[in-house]
């Protein structure tokens, strides 16, 4: 997929005051810190694309940008922050439940997680409640360029491995580094290969 455009269209906080239509959404969620705009500004090669709605508290919200005028690419506010009140994390968990279950324009979740970590509590609890609730998803390992060698994939194996304990058939997944370009073809192909089954 060649990207020919990007913008940054709305943030809010509503679903019902996403835009309007039926194009294919493809929302991107990680924790804090897990490098989600960096990702989303080197898959559309826009540097500053995901910074234009990353003013204090804009990360609060549901960002949508539209691509090629043909699918939007949600960012959503990050799940997990510990240093945030219990009302401020309530609203945000809110934020992304409606937006996850409600809005029937999500075609695609891509759950982010940092390939350094050790699989995390937080991200495995998230992610069984995307399969106990039928949401389609795939995980985005990041940060791949900070690991030497082949330790980013066995770091990622040993995720898949304790995901399989949980999962009969695991969600498909990708490596990548938003420094190296690492998985930029690789993910926007399989949006692609999605949106044309949408069409067809």
């Amino acid at each position: 997929m060649e990207i020919l455009s990007a913008e940054f269209v709305i943030s809010n906080t509503k679903v019902d005051k996403c835009p309007q239509g039926n194009l294919p959404e493809y929302a991107f969620i990680g924790r804090s810190n897990v490098g989600k705009s960096s990702l989303i500004n080197m898959l559309t090669k826009r540097p500053k694309l995901a910074m234009t709605s990353s003013t204090p508290g804009k990360t609060l919200l549901i960002n949508h940008f539209l691509v090629n005028n043909e699918w939007y690419l949600v960012d959503l506010p990050g799940y997990g922050f510990a240093l945030r009140g219990k009302k401020q994390v309530d609203k945000i968990q809110k934020i992304i439940e409606d937006y996850i279950l409600g809005r029937e324009q999500m075609t695609n979740l891509f759950v982010l997680i940092d390939c350094r970590l050790e699989p995390q509590k937080i991200d495995l609890e998230f992610m069984e409640w995307l399969g106990e609730n039928g949401v389609p998803f795939a995980i985005i390992f990041t940060k791949a360029d900070k690991l030497s060698g082949g330790k980013a994939k066995d770091n990622v194996n040993k995720y898949l491995k304790k995901l399989s304990e949980q999962w009969e058939e695991l969600p498909p997944y990708f490596l990548s580094s938003s420094e190296k370009k690492l998985g930029r073809k690789e993910i926007l192909d399989y949006i692609e290969s999605i949106n044309r089954s949408v069409k067809g």
